[in-house]
């Protein structure tokens, strides 16, 4: 199964969504709370290119993006396969 790492706030309902989309395809994951940690964040921020907004979506390693775009990775077909690749 694929290394699914999720960076989120505790009151983003585009997390929620992004975790909902994880979820319905059965994929487990880690979820990490930046929303009190300052350290976190910059990690995410460095990992995600500058990216600063929630959620941050990894999948084995490769930088997804956010929220609207894992749902257009699905919507094209490349999150199943992604997904499969471990």
């Amino acid at each position: 199964m694929a290394d699914v790492t999720i960076y989120t706030t505790q009151i983003c309902p585009y997390c929620y969504r992004a975790k909902q989309l994880l979820k319905a395809k059965g994929v487990d994951y880690t979820e990490i709370d930046v929303s009190m940690d300052a350290a976190r964040k910059r990690e995410m921020v460095e990992k995600a290119g500058g990216r600063r907004t929630v959620p941050q979506v990894f999948i084995n390693g490769t930088h997804v993006g956010g929220c609207d775009d894992l749902y257009a990775l699905d919507h094209q077909g490349g999150l199943d396969r992604l997904l499969a690749a471990s």
